[in-house]
């Protein structure tokens, strides 16, 4: 199989239709299919609902609606022979070992020589489905277990069988690396494979000790989440997440495939208090509620041991800074994590080959921060071996042959892990995949302050790498990202601007500006913003090319340097916006005069002083933020010609790569000039905000905040006929950005946004 040109899903429920929204957001087209329903004309209804389903799902399995043109909707009756013209054909029906083996017959009826065939299964053995079919469907043949929701979920675990061409399983990895953005883990043809395996193990165990311990949900996912570095849902939370109703299924079908020596048999208990949920309807989040619900009075919580809903009680969240000492002094926190560390090390060698595998696994397809033998060695192997074996449980072989050791270390830059062979080996990372912390491992920083750093990744090309808390800008990173424009012409050709943080840049330190607020540190404050304007414009007309590589959240501040950028190479999952408004404040780093160019330079935006700025006044005063990379280039946060990176490990490498390739040709962009409505603009916006106030969209102090953006969009005291400059323009998003900070209303919602979380609503 040279490539993968097209696709089919077979089942358009949840899973089977997010997974071919997936493959339509690469830009591959993709074949829905599903069976004729009964009782209906439209004999492609499920397959057509389930698109007009995900174009109104939030979160989007879409990242653009254009995505959803690429998904053509059918029925396995009259479009069976279609599959003739896809390469690769994924299976999502139920799990039920007949019906899928009685789908495989037809497929391989109709399919072409070579195209690739997998099921999504998260239960069923490969060998089990493919008993009686044919040595040219086995060799075309594999398991590729997307996680829920497909589109946000990196994890892919493959499965390949004995007679599985290798060829062909390489080609689809290497597919769903790089256009579905995903890290492919090769799994053993086990029960439940890697990341279910153990997880399942996990929550069950964490639900069975809790109720035994008598704690609340919420103090059982108070222990079980951060401490741990596990996302905030903990485990009451993520199985509300999932789904009650699939938890019965999932344990049902691990318990009828593990051998009877296996662990999770002694923790697969009856609980009825499940049971009584899911016949109520109580299922989670889908349902009406699970172990935690919105109530009429506010959120709730259940009890476990009375069935009862009741208010939720917020409990403290242990420190994690010492596993040791929470395993020590938690029950909880050690009856169920030293269980769960154990029986991770007891998976070796039977569903993956080496823990990295694992570890990668648990990261990805549950969000863990830290693997389980990461974890291992934040605890250390010798001191949970000792406890396990002093509390009755059961050694695995792995962890005993580890004693004394870690399964991770260092030698130089290289990090190794331990191996089944009691030997160490390097990871190796995939062919293409550039990572700054291996970068910082090997080498030192060209510049460093407290809040960045600037790295050489070679071929000419620098790296400036935000380290400051959510990578927030402050005085600090910006006086070195201006020392860093400084240097790049001296022995350098690029600059790229990224991280490998949980987000790109959440924008300004708010908690600076506040407390310099508070002790009327006007001047200070007035500094920072004309220090970021002219840091970003030195970057803008810098003699050399710069490439932002933006992930995650890049709002405010961090959107304003992507669009001072020469070129962006975004992650696909990137989600930008000019946010200050939500703030009380406007954009005030030119973001703005950026996007008032970028309009009024569109093809599409109807020529004029109004259209442009109109569009924008909507934009920033409502704080609208891209739901991904390709919704950015619709709303002009991103350039037709930026990169998207579906890979999140190969944003760096792709990025480098886009800043090579600018550097021959490369002259800086000549300022724009502005046409812009003026005192009747201003007026305009007002009155659309007035009457967004009075159907009660708006707030009185929204209104005082809009009407300092529509004094800058329309150009302050400038009339229609004039053409205010970048710098007339960067002039009034200082004074409106200094007025406002000085204000009660600004201030409060600052406040408020740094103690909730939330927008002010004031």
């Amino acid at each position: 199989m040279e490539s993968i040109r097209k696709a089919a899903i077979i089942g358009a429920g949840t899973m089977g239709a997010a997974i071919a929204a997936q493959f339509a957001n690469a830009g591959v087209p993709v074949l829905l299919l599903d069976i004729v329903k009964e009782g209906t004309p439209n004999r492609n209804a499920l397959a057509e609902g389930a698109i007009a389903k995900m174009l109104k799902t939030d979160p989007a399995p879409f990242m653009s609606s254009r995505a959803a043109k690429l998904v053509t909707p059918g029925n396995l009756e009259d479009d069976l022979a279609q599959l003739a013209s896809c390469d690769w054909i994924v299976e999502a029906i139920i799990e039920r070992l007949d019906l899928k083996q009685a789908l495989y017959k037809k497929i391989d009826a109709v399919r072409k020589p070579g195209s690739a065939v997998s099921s999504n299964t998260s239960t069923i053995p490969l060998a089990k489905l493919t008993e009686g079919m044919p040595e040219s469907f086995k060799r075309d043949f594999l398991i590729t277990h997307f996680f829920n929701p497909p589109r946000y979920m990196r994890l892919l675990e493959l499965v390949s069988g004995p007679e599985t061409d290798a060829k062909l399983a390489q080609a689809v990895a290497r597919f769903a690396d790089l256009m579905l953005g995903k890290s492919v883990v090769s799994a053993k043809d086990s029960p439940g494979f890697i990341a279910n395996r153990l997880g399942v193990f996990w929550l069950q165990t964490g639900v069975v000790e809790a109720m035994e311990l008598g704690l609340t949900v919420e103090e059982a996912d108070a222990i079980m989440s951060r401490p741990f570095g596990i996302p905030k849902t903990g485990v009451f939370g993520l199985i509300d997440l999932v789904g009650l109703d699939l938890m019965p299924h999932i344990n049902a079908s691990l318990a009828g495939s593990l051998p009877k020596s296996d662990a999770f048999h002694a923790t697969n208990k009856d609980i009825p208090l499940i049971k009584t949920m899911i016949a109520e309807g109580n299922i989670g989040r889908k349902g009406k509620g699970g172990f935690y619900r919105k109530g009429a009075k506010g959120r709730e919580a259940i009890d476990l041991a009375s069935g009862a809903y009741r208010p939720v009680r917020k409990a403290a969240t242990p420190d994690g800074r010492d596993l040791r000492k929470l395993l020590e002094n938690s029950a909880y926190a050690w009856r169920v994590m030293g269980p769960t560390l154990a029986y991770a090390a007891s998976l070796l060698p039977e569903a993956a080959d080496d823990v990295h595998a694992i570890d990668e696994a648990m990261r990805l397809g549950y969000n863990w921060k830290l693997g389980p033998f990461e974890l291992i060695d934040k605890i250390g192997a010798d001191w949970l071996a000792e406890k396990l074996a002093k509390d009755g449980m059961k050694l695995p072989a792995l962890l005993d042959a580890a004693r004394g050791q870690s399964f991770y270390k260092l030698d130089g830059a290289k990090r190794l892990y331990l191996g089944l062979d009691d030997a160490y080996h390097e990871l190796h990372r995939p062919e293409g995949v550039l990572m700054l912390e291996d970068i910082k491992r090997a080498t030192k920083p060209l510049l460093k302050n407290a809040s960045a750093s600037l790295w050489d990744i070679g071929n000419g090309v620098l790296c400036f790498e935000l380290t400051s808390k959510s990578n927030s800008w402050d005085a600090q990173n910006l006086e070195l990202l201006g020392k860093a424009i400084e240097l790049v012409p001296q022995n350098h050709k690029a600059l790229v601007i990224y991280n490998e943080g949980a987000h790109f840049s959440v924008g300004a330190n708010l908690g600076l500006a506040l407390f310099a607020a508070n002790i009327a540190a006007w001047g200070e404050i007035e500094k920072l913003v004309a220090s970021g304007q002219k840091t970003f414009k030195a970057l803008k007309y810098a003699p050399f090319p710069s490439v932002a590589a933006p992930f995650g959240m890049a709002l405010g501040g961090g959107c304003e340097i992507v669009l001072h950028a020469s070129a962006v190479q975004a992650h696909a999952e990137t989600y930008i916006g000019l946010v200050e408004c939500g703030v009380g404040l406007v954009p005030a780093w030119g973001g703005c005069t950026e996007m008032l160019a970028r309009y009024q330079g569109a093809k599409t935006m109807p020529k004029g002083p109004m259209p442009a700025a109109a569009k924008v006044f909507e934009m920033v005063s409502t704080a609208t933020v891209s739901k991904s990379a390709a919704n950015a280039k619709e709303l002009l946060f991103l350039r037709e010609g930026d990169g998207i990176t579906m890979n999140r490990y190969r944003l760096l490498a792709d990025a480098k790569a886009k800043a090579l390739t600018l550097v021959e040709a490369y002259a800086a962009p000549e300022p724009p000039t502005y046409q812009l409505p003026g005192e009747d603009g201003r007026v305009g916006f007002g009155m659309a905000v007035k009457e967004f106030r009075k159907k009660g969209l708006a707030t009185p102090y929204d209104e005082v905040v809009a009407g300092e953006l529509a004094t800058v969009l329309s150009g302050g005291e400038a009339d229609i006929i004039d053409r205010p400059s970048e710098a007339d323009i960067l002039a009034l998003e200082r004074g409106a950005f200094t007025r406002l900070i000085r204000k009660d209303g600004t201030l409060a919602r600052i406040e408020t946004m740094l103690t909730t979380g939330k927008p002010l609503r004031n």
